[in-house]
């Protein structure tokens, strides 16, 4: 079981959010994997993964390139056993760029909790490292922020 389970309400979407944004700021894929479903199909950007394996090492191959990872998400949407979010990570590539990554996620989620399918759009625009805003995983401070569109 991964809890908070389906259906969902406000405040326990809101928690499988968090929960998904803390998870993925370790850059650990096989904690980020026990997430999913052992079939969960994905989309990210153009590729498309099946199981917990390929996205082990989907997630290898990004955070090898994405350095200095550091991810919000944001609840848009909810309702039963889906959830829609929108997010913003910064990274920087091997050269020393910064990057702002802005996207959208749809997830489906299976009842004992865990995803079983997430479709991402991902679009990165590269910004000067002084623009950068996130920092690393989210501090008490920001709980109540959401983020800019730019």
């Amino acid at each position: 079981m991964r809890p908070p389970l389906p259906p969902f309400d406000l405040e326990s979407a809101k928690l499988k959010v968090r929960a998904a944004e803390n998870a993925w700021n370790t850059r650990d894929p096989e904690t980020v994997a026990q997430a999913y479903t052992e079939d969960s199909v994905w989309r990210n950007r153009d590729e498309f993964l099946t199981g917990r394996a390929e996205i082990v090492d989907f997630l290898k191959r990004k955070w090898a390139k994405e350095n200095g990872y550091a991810l919000r998400k944001d609840l848009w949407s909810f309702t039963d056993n889906r959830i829609a979010v929108r997010f913003q990570y910064e990274w920087h590539d091997d050269e020393g760029q910064w990057h702002r990554s802005y996207g959208n996620e749809l997830w489906e989620f299976a009842r004992d909790g865990r995803m079983s399918r997430r479709e991402a759009s991902i679009n990165d625009v590269p910004i000067a490292e002084s623009d950068r805003r996130i920092f690393g995983p989210r501090t008490p401070d920001e709980d109540a922020l959401g983020f800019p569109l730019r």
